[in-house]
């Protein structure tokens, strides 16, 4: 697969522009206008033939390719719907559909010409890096663990003209933004489809460490189950108790801003494989179980981000990881186990550990004393019932955080919906045999799990993302990178 690279380029007319592929953006209401009249009239009709036939419509998020000449051997018409109805979701609209029919095409170069949208420069640079977003991710093949890799994007270089409404270093600076944002997503992505046999919890500490060593400006630890069970985390450690994997806690420390600012925390669920445990899964499907390490992955991919943008800011990544099986020393319904915070809790369903490894490692972050914890989890199966693949479950006990995330979501279109906590959900989780249950007694699975959560965060402003419709599909099967984007652009914020 092609290391891609992107770059900057001035063009002052497309009709002068020399490309193996031209990438032109095409409003419904002003199809052939201006200077792309001068390069229809140059090519004999080319684009007005494709519109009058109708092979080409220009709706937001369509596309055709047509045969250029010797300078622009092709041409990509991508649809951009109507001109005053280009709004963010329609420009991520865009930039997805150029990164995805330019990564499928034959052309080992492109130039994606900007200019002739109209955008003022704000918008502009968003959709600059939005494309370099796109082309980036959409460049990415899982190659991994197969010995013939079929299908590698074939480009390797692209240019993007933006025009005179921005300038050329403003340009390079949206490129390089949104191809480090494309880069996290990705690593995001890889480790969650690398399989369980090989992705366990020493390989996300090797990860961790292998990031540390290429950013100056981070650092990382890792606790493994000795130091874990001096500082009284029963809860992480009895989901791991099946395993003959050890469970790690990877500790990531990002400091880009000044030396006594308070961090802000990310936290992610990292269970490598969830058989269920003793409560076993059902068969069909258990394969999918490697995703459920989606918030260590999400983790690991905005740190990565946040590092290579190098964000004045100062951030704390923690990573749960372990793998959860049946085994004679593995943790039973109706065992009772102390959490580092000196709760204890009955665990009644040995497939409900993601809330165990997550509610010592939000103890755990306390002692950074954090301006703010987001934690990140494939939690439950209950708020795919809720919100569907589109949207991640927000919760949260600040309304400034949760109002933060879900604007974030929306301008990265990485969107979430925030979700309740209300008192009265936590009685679901009163138990006679510990101070609390892992599981509820009624519906609200989604919730009830937050609940939980809720009881180990009172002393920071925190808020839970439930990812578990959004980190992973099934078709086709793979890792989505979800919600890297949205963190990063949330840290980004709050860095000013």
């Amino acid at each position: 697969m092609p290391q891609i690279t992107i770059h900057s380029r001035k063009l002052d007319r497309i009709a002068d522009a020399s490309s193996a592929c031209l990438v032109i953006p095409v409003f419904e209401d002003s199809p052939i206008a201006d200077d792309l009249a001068q390069l229809d009239k140059k090519l004999s009709g080319t684009v007005s033939r494709a519109l009058d036939l109708g092979d080409f419509s220009a709706a937001v998020g369509t596309s055709a390719a047509l045969v250029g000449d010797q300078k622009i051997k092709r041409m990509l018409l991508i649809g951009c719907g109507k001109a005053d109805d280009f709004d963010n979701g329609k420009q991520k609209k865009f930039a997805e559909t150029v990164g995805r029919v330019l990564a499928a095409g034959k052309a080992q170069e492109a130039t994606v010409c900007l200019e002739r949208l109209g955008l003022d420069a704000k918008e502009l640079a968003g959709l600059v890096e939005a494309v370099a977003t796109e082309i980036v991710y959409a460049n990415y093949v899982y190659t991994r663990t197969l010995s013939k890799p079929k299908n590698l994007p074939k480009l390797a270089k692209v240019y993007i003209a933006a025009g005179s409404a921005i300038s050329a270093n403003k340009t390079k600076a949206a490129i390089s933004s949104g191809m480090a944002i494309g880069s996290g997503i990705n690593f995001a992505r890889e480790l969650g489809n690398l399989p369980a046999n090989i992705c366990t919890p020493r390989f996300l500490a090797k990860q961790a460490r292998s990031l540390g060593r290429q950013h100056a400006k981070l650092s990382v630890s890792v606790l493994g189950e000795k130091k874990m069970r001096e500082l009284g985390m029963g809860s992480l450690l009895s989901v791991g108790h099946g395993s003959d994997e050890p469970s790690q806690l990877i500790v990531l420390e990002y400091k880009g801003g000044k030396a006594k600012e308070q961090p802000y925390a990310i936290v992610g669920k990292g269970i490598t494989f969830d058989t269920g445990g003793i409560s076993l899964k059902p068969g069909p499907k258990m394969d999918e179980m490697k995703f459920d390490m989606g918030g260590a992955a999400s983790v690991l991919g905005t740190v990565r981000a946040v590092a290579e943008l190098n964000l004045p800011i100062n951030v704390v990544g923690v990573v749960a990881a372990a793998e959860n099986m049946p085994s004679g020393r593995a943790t039973k319904p109706g065992d009772v186990v102390t959490s580092m915070s000196g709760q204890t809790v009955e665990i009644l369903n040995t497939d409900a550990e993601g809330r165990l490894v997550l509610c010592d490692a939000l103890t755990y972050v306390g002692r950074y004393k954090p301006r703010e914890v987001v934690d990140i989890a494939t939690l439950t199966g209950a708020i795919i019932v809720s919100l569907g693949h589109e949207a991640s479950g927000i919760f949260a006990n600040d309304d400034d955080l949760a109002e933060a995330l879900l604007a974030a979501g929306q301008r990265s279109q990485d969107r979430g919906w925030r979700m309740p906590i209300w008192q009265e959900y936590q009685k679901q989780l009163d138990s006679k045999f510990a101070d609390m249950q892992n599981i509820g007694t009624g519906g609200a699975g989604s919730v009830t799990a937050a609940c939980f959560l809720a009881r180990f965060t009172e002393q920071y402003k925190w808020a839970h993302l439930d990812v578990a419709g959004t980190a992973f599909r099934s078709a086709p099967k793979g890792a989505t990178g979800r919600p890297v984007p949205m963190l990063v652009e949330y840290l980004r914020a709050r860095s000013g």
